[in-house]
């Protein structure tokens, strides 16, 4: 079992310590339901009740909330973070793999590096290069030509096209398919004619993507997935897309094809984002937001509208249907009262 001191996990974490640094932690969990041997944080004022009544071990605070609390804690300016790195320190997920399995197919020109783990059934094509450490799942199919950086993690059943390559550290989950055929079509007479998708995918360091995730190649030049993006489950990138440095986009959002992102967007899930335009570095697109044209200026943007009752609903549905003719009636009327004066 992994398991810190208080006091090792302030250091690791360059946090204060108030209380006992002697007790041991040996896992995370919330507010309300930690134990001795917990640790748990406190970083939304909404569960501030729950503070006093907690049995965990430790609690992550800010400065401020720290205060007044007399049990065990770690201080941190920013309590979310810390906890993200102490969950990551005691993080007790198993592994995708051990060693090389039996059943594994890997083909005679695939170079793999030192401490390679591969699951049962796994199959690894032509001219595949693995890095160092790297964790390939049971029923994962790597295509020709592919490369799968040092540290990587794919879970089972991940599919990876030819000519796709993986930078460092990159973690890939379930059923994501990387580097199909992005939707290229000429239309002749009523016939559609397949366009051959002949780039590839390129995905830098610390990529994470998510469950049912799928990343386009590209038509003739590759899809880019920068250093540090994280893609949530259900994820559509389409062909050509360029997705830049630590950008986020939420589950089940679609991105159509030859659109640019810029660093440090976040994306709401449920969003569209239209063909060929581009969004600048650190825009913030709210849940099932319609995104047409470029964003040239940072900032938040939004499209959807709230539920609300059906009846009411459907009134304004009518309104809006008329929208255009109180429009034209409005203009009308400012044009008389122009004249009139």
């Amino acid at each position: 079992m992994i398991q810190y001191t208080l006091k090792e996990l302030s250091q690791l974490l360059s946090a204060e310590v108030k209380g006992d640094d002697t007790i041991i932690i040996s896992s995370v969990a919330t507010l309300e339901n930690a134990t001795a041997n917990q640790v748990t944080f406190l970083a939304n004022s909404k569960y501030r009740n729950q503070l006093e009544a907690t049995q965990a071990g430790a609690v992550i605070l800010s400065p401020k909330d720290a205060e007044d609390y007399q049990g065990n804690a770690l201080i941190l300016k920013d309590p979310y973070v810390g906890f993200a790195r102490i969950a990551q320190l005691l993080d007790s997920t198993p592994k995708a793999a051990y060693d090389i399995h039996l059943t594994a197919v890997i083909d005679e020109s695939a170079k793999l590096g030192e401490g390679v783990a591969i699951g049962a059934n796994a199959v690894i094509s032509a001219n595949v290069i693995i890095g160092d450490n790297v964790q390939i799942g049971a029923g994962c199919f790597i295509g020709e030509d592919s490369i799968i950086g040092s540290d990587s993690l794919l879970w089972a059943n991940v599919t990876v096209y030819h000519n796709v390559h993986f930078g460092m550290k990159c973690l890939v989950h379930s059923g994501a398919v990387i580097g199909s055929d992005g939707f290229g079509y000429a239309n002749e007479r009523g016939q559609w004619i397949k366009i051959p998708q002949t780039g590839g995918v390129r995905v830098g360091d610390r990529v994470e993507i998510g469950a049912g995730a799928t990343v386009d190649r590209g038509a003739i030049a590759h899809t880019e997935i920068h250093d540090g993006v994280i893609l949530d489950n259900q994820v559509q990138i389409a062909h050509n897309d360029i997705i830049g440095e630590n950008t986020a986009i939420a589950g089940c959002t679609v991105v159509a094809g030859s659109v640019t992102i810029g660093k440090h967007c976040i994306i709401g899930g449920n969003s569209a984002i239209s063909g060929h335009i581009k969004i600048c570095d650190g825009t913030h697109v709210t849940g099932s937001t319609n995104i047409t044209n470029n964003i040239r200026e940072p900032g938040v943007y939004s499209s959807a509208t709230v539920a609300t009752n059906n009846r009411l609903w459907r009134k304004n549905t009518v309104r809006l249907r008329q929208l255009d003719d109180l429009f034209d009636r409005v203009k009308s009327l400012e044009k008389n009262i122009k004249n009139e004066k």
